[in-house]
């Protein structure tokens, strides 16, 4: 059965590039979610007023990837105990969230955030946001892709291909 999943956590870039090397999941759109106005663009959420963050929706099939192994990748391959922030990148677009579809995520969230402060996996207490699903609006299409697409430029090479290498490391069994 195919399901959805929204996941914010810093760049778009980032999220969109770890979850498309991980079987099981179909299609990964880059967008925002959680603010307060209609139809944002890029240069809207960037200024920070508008109360969106990057998210992606990721459409996943369930017999190959469960919402819990989704949500360990998602936390394992970010810092999610720093407010509105993922390195370099600052600003309340770039926080940590998870939007919940139904309550049996909303409660797999909050276990998760449990078990991995309780287990104390990282040095800080997580502050992810959970979120009851909002509106999800796509990013404009030079945003698709992009570490794909763009793997020579420094962000990418610098930021985003030592996630990737982690999530090889770590969830070697989840990637295609």
């Amino acid at each position: 059965m195919i399901k959805q999943a929204y996941f914010a956590g810093g760049c778009f870039w980032c999220t969109e590039s770890i979850f498309q090397r991980v079987r099981g999941v179909i299609e990964v759109i880059p967008g925002y979610m959680g603010g307060h106005i209609k139809n944002p663009t890029y240069r809207d959420v960037c200024n920070g007023n508008t109360g969106h963050t990057e998210t992606i929706k990721i459409l996943y099939d369930q017999d190959l990837v469960s919402y819990g192994e989704l949500l360990e990748i998602f936390f394992m391959t970010h810092d999610p105990t720093t407010l509105n922030r993922q390195g370099n990148d600052v600003g309340s677009q770039y926080r940590s969230a998870v939007f919940y579809n139904n309550f049996e995520e909303k409660i797999q969230i909050f276990d998760c955030i449990s078990r991995l402060d309780k287990e104390g996996v990282f040095e800080n207490p997580i502050v992810t946001e959970a979120n009851n699903e909002s509106s999800f609006y796509q990013a404009e299409i030079e945003h698709h892709d992009y570490y794909n697409q763009n793997t020579e430029q420094p962000y990418c090479q610098f930021v985003i291909s030592p996630k990737i290498k982690k999530l090889e490391s770590i969830f070697n069994q989840y990637t295609i």
